[in-house]
This record gives structure tokens, C-alpha cells and sequence, in this order.
């Protein structure tokens, strides 16, 4: 695995079902240009046989991007694999931690880590078969198999057959009894144990994942383990990412763009996409935190939140939100800009998909 590669993988944004689909990956990397980005599970039954244009389509602005892959068969993951490296994915990533009742019926997600033969042998046919990363996403232990040494004996396994980045949700799944919420949320976390992970072995790339809402708790992780991979904190509160090339990445000429900025640069993308059939409320439940804890904020949610979805509601929606937000904001003049496309951006559509470029 190149430097270029374990570099990008100090930060993360975690794959997210109905939430980080495309539009919202575009959206993330407005913010930050160096935090790896995930797509949300896919199947390898719905790689294989579904719609690919709708399922695996991006814009090359997310890369760094991993298709995360749901599956326990061999054949159809290696297979799916080699289909997301001719699309250009990053890399691909291997689900063993989601305990949803749909997902153990298939007998993938978290109900895999009683079976670590099975990922060792599916990650060995997904590296057979392409050249970019294959990884592991897994829990500590799954029901009553949460001792460390049973999560190290899954990992010592999975490591033989070649993976060497495992990204650990730091609780354990109860397949039963406990919903995909409360099963992020009542599990007590142990990051202590993925720091033992990471001292056990040293040679293997250990990322976090679970509890870490902050940057600053993210650079307190990275003295333990190799990455963090971060969830919801920043889906809701999205600009916390702003600083995360600098401080995260050690970029020393970045600047992180206002998030008016953020919003400029995201039209034309959005208003694109309407123009191809998408309506505009696939776009704004993604941006609904962007103020977040700033003046404004609760103007700029509620009028997207009330309005976006009705009959008709085009990207006008968005400039009508900002105008208001900021109208709220004491002694502070309309945002210049918002309304055009700036000069130096252009909407340009590669294989019917908009992507936005610097002219």
C-alpha cells in the first residue's frame, strides 16, 4: 500500500447507509480535500445485478473514495471488486460490523466475524483480482465473541490472507435484541482494545471508529492507532471537516473555505443534477448542518427542511435559505456571489455524470 494511500487514511469519513451516497460525498469534499471518503454498503448481489449508473456513478471531485462491499461470497466479491476498480474506486472495503437484521440474513456484516475463515478467504480472492486496497471494517466481537483475543484471532486470520488495514468500530454488535441505533449507541465503547490491537500488531494498519465527534479527539486517537474514522459527528456538523487538511494532514497551504464559499461551489453541482432529474431534497438533507452552532443556523434548516420537498422547489431553495439565514444574523450584509456561478467554475458532464472543475 503506497504512503499516498495510508496518508489519506488518518481521517476518515465513515460509510453511512441513506446518507453518504454521492451527493453528500460531492458536498463533504467541498470542505476538506484530503479526508477519505466512503460510499455507502453496497451488496454484491445489487453490484453485479443492479444498476451500476445509479449505484456506483461519482464525480472524480470525491476521491479519494472506497466502495464499501456486502457480501460473504468469494466469487461475487472479487468479482464486484474488479468492477470497482475499472470504475476508478480508491479502494474497496469489506463490511463485517453492520448487525442489521437484512444484512445477517445474507449472512455478511457483523455475523462474519464468527467466521474469520470466510473473510480470509474472500479477501484473498478480492486481492487476487485487483491491484487497489482491499479492507476490513469489523466490530471488537460480536454477541457473546468480545473477548480482545477473540477479535485478535479474527484479525491475525483475516491479516494471513493478505489484508493489512482493518478499521475497528470500538463496541460490539448484539445480532439480537438491539437495533442498528442502539447498537451504535449501547454497547459500551473499548477503544483501549484497538490500541492493544495496534501494539499486537504493530505491522498492520489499525484505524478507530465509534465515539470521536471532535478533531481534537481525533489527533488525541492518532497517538494510539494509524487512522480515525468518523460517523455522524460529521454528517450533522459538517464543517468541522474545514480544518482537518491542516491540522489532521499537516497541509501548510490550505486554506479552509467559508461556508458561504462552500455553498457557491456546491451549486452549480446540485443545479446540474436537478436538470438530470434529481429533486433538489436529495441535496439539501445534506447540507442542513453546515451552520451549525453559528448565527443563522436554525433559519438556514428550517427553511430548507419546509421547503425543499414541495412540488416544484428548485435550487432556488438554496440561495432563498443562505438569504435568510443571513438576513438573521445581526449587522450582516447579503453573501456576494450567491445566485451565479462564479468565473472560474464550469459544469462539465463526463459519462452523463456533472462534475465541477476550475476553469
Amino acid at each position: 500500500m503506497s504512503s499516498t494511500v495510508l496518508s489519506s487514511h488518518r481521517l476518515s469519513v465513515a460509510p453511512m447507509m441513506d446518507w453518504t451516497d454521492r451527493n453528500c460525498r460531492f458536498f463533504l469534499r467541498l470542505i476538506s480535500q484530503r479526508v477519505l471518503l466512503y460510499t455507502e454498503m453496497v451488496t454484491t448481489g445489487a453490484v453485479l445485478h443492479g444498476r451500476r449508473d445509479r449505484l456506483l456513478d461519482f464525480s472524480p471531485e470525491e476521491q479519494p473514495l472506497v466502495l464499501q462491499l456486502g457480501g460473504d461470497d468469494p466469487i461475487a466479491l472479487a468479482e464486484s471488486a474488479h468492477i470497482a476498480e475499472s470504475m476508478g474506486y480508491s479502494e474497496v472495503n469489506l463490511n463485517v460490523g453492520c448487525p442489521s437484521d437484512r444484512v445477517q440474513s445474507g449472512r455478511f456484516g457483523a455475523c462474519l466475524m464468527r467466521h474469520p475463515e470466510v473473510v480470509a478467504e474472500a479477501v484473498a480472492a478480492m486481492m487476487a483480482r485487483v491491484h487497489i486496497p482491499v479492507t476490513v471494517k469489523h466490530r471488537i466481537g460480536v454477541d457473546d465473541l468480545d473477548a480482545y483475543e477473540d477479535m485478535a484471532r479474527f484479525v491475525s486470520k483475516v491479516a494471513e490472507a493478505g489484508c493489512r488495514t482493518f478499521i475497528v468500530h470500538a463496541r460490539k454488535a448484539w445480532l439480537s435484541g438491539l437495533s442498528p441505533k442502539e447498537n451504535r449507541e449501547i454497547p459500551p465503547l473499548r477503544h483501549a482494545d484497538v490500541y492493544r490491537l495496534k501494539r499486537d500488531f504493530p505491522q498492520l494498519q489499525i484505524e478507530i471508529n465509534g465515539g470521536i465527534e471532535t478533531l481534537d479527539q481525533a489527533l488525541e486517537q492518532l497517538h494510539h492507532v494509524d487512522g480515525v474514522m468518523m460517523g455522524r459527528a460529521a454528517y450533522h456538523h459538517p464543517y468541522l471537516l474545514a480544518d482537518a487538511d491542516a491540522r489532521i494532514f499537516g497541509e501548510v497551504e490550505t486554506s479552509a473555505s467559508s461556508r458561504e464559499a462552500v455553498i457557491e461551489r456546491f451549486l452549480p453541482y446540485a443545479e446540474a443534477r436537478c436538470a438530470e432529474g434529481e429533486p433538489i431534497g436529495r441535496f439539501t438533507r445534506h447540507i442542513l448542518g453546515l451552520f451549525h452552532g453559528q448565527p443563522g443556523a436554525r433559519v438556514w434548516k428550517r427553511h430548507l427542511s419546509e421547503n425543499a420537498w414541495r412540488p416544484g422547489t428548485g435550487i432556488e431553495v438554496i440561495r432563498q435559505a443562505l438569504e435568510a439565514a443571513t438576513a438573521s444574523r445581526p449587522g450582516r450584509p447579503p453573501p456576494e456571489g450567491i445566485g451565479s456561478t462564479p468565473a472560474s467554475l464550469r459544469v462539465e458532464r463526463s459519462a452523463g455524470s456533472p462534475t465541477v472543475t476550475a476553469a
